[in-house]
């Protein structure tokens, strides 16, 4: 299985990026766009936050400097719907760029479906409602219907649509974790032909940096399980993107094995593959999170 990786360090949060963002200094992007593609990048995210004021402006030139240097599909990130607006219809390439995102907010989806519709982009759906976001895999199998179906009334296909169950911190608990997976498990149902999406490092928010990628491969690889399409990930986790880009079978059927209740003996494990079931049984509940897990 492959998994499309979008590179998500393009992002205003970044020292190095937020810094040339605000002067407008194209170089430090282009390095590290060029970077990302490097290591495995299928799409680069340009994370421009809020971007209240400047979005618009700021969005189109962030799809130039990259447009003018590489061919890997982008994704235009950020909650400002004019910024978005402004960027794809900006964008050469925006029949193959991803449009992030269209949630169940009514002044969203009147403003972006039109636009995402007219450019051909691919479109993330995220499933965050006027009371936030789902609380189970019903009310999540229930946003997609919706939203879908708005997306269809406007011409845009499934096949251009891309799901986000939204994932969240393990250190908030496992039930979202799980339920995400439950929902995941269901998509193909509940819209043949949709694709699906997440911000993976999501699930390790609140960990300490060096704990962070086990969290991020284990759930990777349970998202593998129901075919999650694509992932905004860290390019720079070669790990990761080795177990993304299907270099990892072992692994991942170890993975699988665990969330089928076929679990191996612990002690015919290696150590690798001891990280990967330790973390994979913390992200299910079946043992209690701590930043210590992998020591336990």
């Amino acid at each position: 299985m492959y998994v499309q990786c979008i590179a998500e360090s393009i992002n205003i949060m970044g020292t190095r990026i937020g810094k040339a963002m605000k002067e407008r200094d194209p170089e430090p992007i282009r390095l590290m766009a060029n970077e990302e593609v490097a290591d495995g990048a299928d799409f680069l995210d340009l994370n421009i936050g809020p971007a209240r004021k400047e979005g618009p402006e700021l969005m189109p030139w962030m799809v130039n400097v990259t447009e003018e240097i590489t061919d890997c599909p982008l994704s235009l990130d950020t909650t400002n719907a004019d910024a978005l607006i402004a960027g794809m219809k900006a964008a050469v390439n925006s029949r193959n760029h991803i449009m992030n995102s269209i949630s169940l907010q009514p002044e969203r989806m009147e403003k972006l479906i039109p636009v995402a519709a007219d450019t051909g982009c691919h479109v993330v759906g995220l499933l965050w409602g006027v009371d936030g976001m789902p609380r189970d895999s019903n009310e999540r199998a229930a946003m997609t219907v919706d939203l879908t179906a708005a997306m269809n009334e406007a011409g845009i296909p499934n096949e251009k649509i891309l799901i986000d169950p939204i994932a969240t911190p393990i250190t908030l608990g496992s039930e979202q974790v799980m339920s995400g997976l439950e929902f995941m498990s269901m998509l193909s149902e509940i819209a043949p032909g949709v694709k699906s999406t997440i911000g993976l490092s999501n699930v390790s928010n609140g960990v300490s940096a060096e704990k962070r990628p086990y969290l991020n491969r284990a759930f990777l690889a349970m998202l593998m399980k129901y075919g999650i399409w694509s992932a905004i990930v860290d390019t720079y986790d070669y790990e990761l993107i080795k177990l993304a880009h299907g270099q990892m079978s072992e692994l991942l059927r170890l993975v699988h094995d665990i969330m089928d209740e076929n679990e191996p003996d612990p002690s015919t494990l290696s150590p690798k593959e001891m990280e990967y079931y330790k973390t994979t049984r913390v992200l299910m509940g079946k043992t209690i999170f701590s930043e210590s897990w992998l020591e336990l």
